[in-house]
């Protein structure tokens, strides 16, 4: 019988990748799904931080396993921002399109247009023991969006391994290479070890 594991988001479209890499491994409920409604505050700097905070709040509230991720785009010559703000980057109740807006702007006439995306998974369970990993998506910026799938900065985030935009892969394209996965399957592997 697989553990139990509630997944701390709301976002569909993050729960649609987890459900993909780590499906088989652990049976899975959304927050909404195991009747938790809370919007648990980021106050982490890092990644990880933000991740081992909503998963071991979540996992305080309902007494079990829980996995959280938090994750967004590094822009080198922006030092880094968005970072942790990077769904809130153009401010509280702007949208992805704002916020895609907001870092074309602030990467107007810049060469350098190094970016990536990161992932940090954490999985906390009830007995206090919690496991982080990360991962990574290396890319550019492009100055304009391409592509209609994917969410966020996908649209303008170009894949250098795929040769095109998150926004323009598939599903399955974007998740043979995506942080998210990176991050899960080194979170798999830190998993089976300690098995």
């Amino acid at each position: 019988m697989s553990e139990k594991l509630i997944l701390a988001t709301n976002n569909v479209h993050k729960v649609a990748e987890i459900k993909a890499i780590l499906g088989a491994r652990y049976d899975m409920v959304t927050l909404k799904e195991a009747g938790i409604h809370i919007d648990i505050e980021e106050t982490g700097s890092t990644f990880a931080e933000n991740a081992v905070i909503k998963a071991s709040a979540i996992t305080r509230i309902a007494g079990g396993a829980a996995l959280a991720d938090d994750s967004g785009l590094v822009v080198e010559a922006l030092n880094g921002e968005p970072g942790v703000y990077s769904a809130r980057y153009a401010g509280e109740g702007h949208n992805d399109s704002d916020n895609i807006d907001k870092l074309l702007n602030n990467l107007r006439g810049i060469k350098n247009r190094k970016a990536k995306f990161v992932s940090a998974i954490a999985l906390c369970r009830p007995d206090g023991k919690t496991i982080v990993a990360q991962g990574e998506a290396e890319g550019i910026i492009l100055n304009e969006r391409r592509g209609e799938g994917g969410f966020g900065y996908d649209p303008v985030f170009f894949s250098t391994e795929l040769n095109k935009t998150f926004a323009e892969a598939t599903f399955e394209e974007k998740n043979a290479v995506s942080h998210r996965k990176r991050a899960l399957e080194s979170l798999a592997e830190l998993l089976s070890k300690k098995a």
